[in-house]
């Protein structure tokens, strides 16, 4: 009888074994993913795409504005009230329109080389999202396997404790009778 309970103790001892390799297994992997999203791999940028990153920081600031705002109106403001002989852009402003001209088509190009990086660093993000989603996904399976797992050897054992039981009981109705 002592050989019995002694088995089932050892099985029962496999069992939690078994589940806390699964366990610690799983929590390894877990912590490579949280390191790779908590710690990504720095960029090497180019030189051209630390310039782009600047322009289109600086292009798209209140900074930008305010100051551009003012340098139009003190220009605006000289070739208006300043003498004919003084003035080097006369009314219509051409050479404003030019040099505004000039601004936005090299502002531009430069505005969109910055955001097509971004769009390619969103791009990874929703990668590694999708990526996560799916760990998530086959995470949950391997609970339920887990789950499964549990429930099957809880039974077997609770089936061949309860065979032994009767065993016993059987045992003891005979020295009874």
């Amino acid at each position: 009888m002592d050989k019995d309970v002694n088995n089932l103790l050892e099985s029962e001892k496999a069992q939690i074994q078994k589940l806390q390799d699964i366990v610690r297994k799983t929590l390894e992997d877990e912590n490579l993913i949280s390191d790779n999203l908590l710690h990504p791999p720095k960029e090497i940028l180019t030189r051209g795409q630390k310039i782009s990153d600047k322009v289109a920081r600086f292009g798209g600031s209140w900074l930008f504005i305010i100051s551009f705002f003012i340098i139009l109106t003190f220009w605006i403001l000289f070739n208006t009230l300043a003498p004919h002989k003084d003035e080097f852009d006369p009314y219509p402003f051409i050479l404003m329109n030019l040099v505004l001209s000039c601004i936005a088509a090299l502002q531009a190009p430069i505005i969109m080389m910055s955001q097509n990086r971004q769009e390619e660093k969103d791009r990874k993000r929703s990668e590694n999202d999708y990526l996560i989603n799916l760990k998530a996904e086959l995470e949950i399976r391997a609970l339920h396997q887990k789950i499964d797992l549990l429930l099957e050897e809880q039974i077997k054992i609770l089936f061949e404790s309860q065979a032994k039981q009767l065993e016993i009981l059987k045992r003891i109705e005979g020295k009874l009778k």
